[in-house]
C-alpha cells in the first residue's frame, strides 16, 4: 500500500496515491525554505500579515472544496469538516490581524543606565509534523503565527491527508507567501530525522502520540532544537451536581463523539457524583442506542461516521475489549463493523478498574468512560490520577465549588461549566505526558521567536 494516499475510511477504497519524497527533494526543500526565510524575514510584518490574511480569505472562498477533501480523507462529516475549515480560517485571520501587535517591540525597566528593549524576531525554517484528526486546524495554529513572525514552514502531514496537505501549500502560495516559504513534504521517518538535524531547520512542532512525541523530542534535543509537543490527553469531565442531568449528559456525549471521538482534548473520562450517576449513565445509554453507520458525505440523523482508518477502529475495539476483560462493563455500542470500513459504534463504558492498564490508556475513538465518585476530593483525586495533563472541566450549579476543584487540576487548560473553550485567541497545550509548549492566542506566536534583548547604554 502506498504510504501517502487518500483512502476513504468508509469503504477502504484508495482514491489517490502520491510519490514519497526522494532525499534529493528533501535537500531542495531545505534549501528553498532557508532561501525563502532570508527574503521573507526582511519584509515588513504588515506585508507578511497581509499575506496571512489573504490565506484566511481563500479558506473561506474554498471552504466547500476544502471540507469535502478531509471528509473523504479521514472520515468526518461534511458539517464537521466545514466547522474545521471555519475554525482554521479564524485562527489564520486572528494572526493576520492581531499578530503584528503581539510581537511589537517593548521597553522593560532596567537598573542599568540605558534603554532595554525586548524584540520578537524570527529564527528560521521550522518543521511541522501534523496529525490526521484535524488536517487544517492543526496546520493553521502552527503555520499562521510563524509566518507572521517571519519564519518559514516545512510541513510533513499525516500520510492519509496528502491531497488536503498539497491544497494548503497551493493556497499559501496563491495568497502571497513566497515559493519555499510554506512547503509540504511527503517525507519518511528517516527524512524527518535528517531535517531536524539540518542546521537550516531551527525548530520543530509535533501534534501526535506520546510515542511520536518522544521520538521527535529526542531528535530535537540531540541537535539542540526548540520543539513544541502537543500529545495525547485523557481529559476528565467532573460533574458534581446539576439541575439538568440529561442536558449535561447530552453535552458530554456530543463532545465525546465529535470527530469520531478522535480529539486530543476530548472529555474522555466522565467523573460523576453518586447522586446523579445512574441518571447520567442512563441518558448516555439512551443517546448511544440504535445508531447506525452512515456516509460521512451525506450523514443522516442517528448515523455515525467511520474512524480515520480500519486500523484506528480495530485499535479502539481492542482497547474496549481489554477493559471489559479487566472488569469494566460495556453498557452499549462498541461494535466493530465487518469488512474494510472503519466503523466503530459509539460506546459507553463503566467500571474500569483503577488498577488496570485500561485505566491509564487514552482511547482515541467514540468511547465515553464513566466513573462514580462520592465526594469532591475523590473526584479531584481521580481526575489527577493520570499520566496526561491536557485539559479538564468541572460542572456544578455552585460555580465557586466547581472553580475550587478546577483550580487544583494538573492540566494545561481548566474549564468551569463548559467542556472546552476553544477559539483563536485562547492558548492550547498541556503538561505531564500531554507535552509542552503552547499554540494559539497571544503566547502561541512566541514559541519560535528570538525574544532578543536590545540594550542601548546612556
Amino acid at each position: 500500500m502506498a504510504k501517502y494516499r487518500v483512502q476513504n475510511p468508509a469503504t477502504g477504497e484508495i482514491v489517490e496515491t502520491f510519490e514519497a519524497a526522494t532525499d534529493e527533494q528533501i535537500e531542495q526543500t531545505l534549501e528553498a525554505s532557508d532561501s525563502a526565510y532570508r527574503e521573507w524575514r526582511e519584509r515588513s510584518v504588515q506585508e507578511r500579515a497581509a499575506a496571512v490574511r489573504r490565506v484566511a480569505e481563500l479558506f473561506e472562498e474554498r471552504k466547500d472544496e476544502l471540507a469535502r477533501l478531509i471528509s473523504v480523507e479521514m472520515g468526518k462529516s461534511i458539517a464537521e469538516s466545514l466547522d474545521e475549515v471555519e475554525f482554521a480560517r479564524s485562527i489564520i485571520d486572528y494572526y493576520g490581524v492581531h499578530g503584528p501587535s503581539l510581537i511589537t517591540d517593548h521597553e522593560i525597566p532596567s537598573t542599568v543606565p540605558g534603554k532595554a528593549i525586548i524584540e520578537h524576531l524570527p529564527v528560521g525554517a521550522l518543521l511541522g509534523v501534523m496529525p490526521w484528526n484535524f488536517p487544517y486546524y492543526q496546520v493553521a495554529r502552527f503555520a499562521a503565527p510563524n509566518l507572521v513572525l517571519g519564519n518559514t514552514i516545512i510541513l510533513k502531514h499525516a500520510d492519509i491527508c496528502a491531497r488536503s496537505a498539497l491544497t494548503i501549500q497551493e493556497i499559501m502560495e496563491e495568497a502571497g507567501v513566497p515559493v519555499g516559504g510554506y512547503q509540504n513534504v511527503f517525507a519518511s521517518h528517516d527524512q524527518i530525522a535528517t531535517m531536524i538535524a539540518d542546521p537550516r531547520v531551527q525548530g520543530v512542532s509535533l501534534t501526535g502520540s506520546e510515542r511520536a512525541g518522544a521520538i521527535i523530542g529526542e531528535h530535537a534535543g540531540r541537535h539542540l532544537k526548540k520543539c513544541v509537543l502537543e500529545l495525547g490527553g485523557n481529559d476528565a469531565m467532573v460533574v458534581l451536581d446539576s439541575d439538568d442531568v440529561a442536558g449535561v449528559a447530552k453535552a458530554a456525549w456530543d463532545f465525546r463523539v465529535y470527530n469520531g471521538g478522535q480529539v486530543c482534548n476530548s472529555n474522555k473520562r466522565f467523573i460523576v457524583m453518586d447522586e446523579i450517576y445512574d441518571e447520567f449513565v442512563a441518558e448516555l445509554r439512551r443517546l448511544a442506542e440504535g445508531l447506525e453507520p452512515g456516509d460521512q458525505l451525506d450523514l443522516g440523523d442517528g448515523q455515525y461516521v467511520p474512524l480515520s482508518s480500519r486500523a484506528a477502529a480495530e485499535t479502539v475495539h481492542a482497547q474496549v475489549q481489554k477493559a471489559v476483560a479487566a472488569g469494566a462493563t460495556l453498557e452499549v455500542g462498541g461494535v466493530l463493523s465487518e469488512g474494510p470500513g472503519a466503523y466503530y459504534s459509539p460506546a459507553v463504558l463503566t467500571g474500569v478498574p483503577r488498577d488496570s492498564e485500561s485505566y491509564r490508556e487514552e482511547m482515541f475513538g467514540p468511547v465515553a468512560t464513566v466513573y462514580r465518585v462520592f465526594s469532591d476530593e475523590e473526584a479531584l483525586d481521580l481526575a489527577n490520577d493520570s499520566p496526561f495533563g491536557l485539559g479538564g472541566s468541572v460542572f456544578s450549579t455552585d460555580e465557586a465549588r466547581a472553580a475550587r476543584i478546577a483550580s487544583r487540576l494538573d492540566v494545561g487548560m481548566t474549564h468551569v461549566n463548559t467542556i472546552a473553550a476553544e477559539a483563536a485567541e485562547l492558548p492550547f497545550g498541556g503538561v505531564k505526558r500531554s507535552g509542552f509548549g503552547r499554540e494559539m492566542g497571544p503566547i502561541g506566536i512566541g514559541e519560535f521567536a528570538n525574544r532578543r534583548l536590545s540594550f542601548v547604554a546612556k
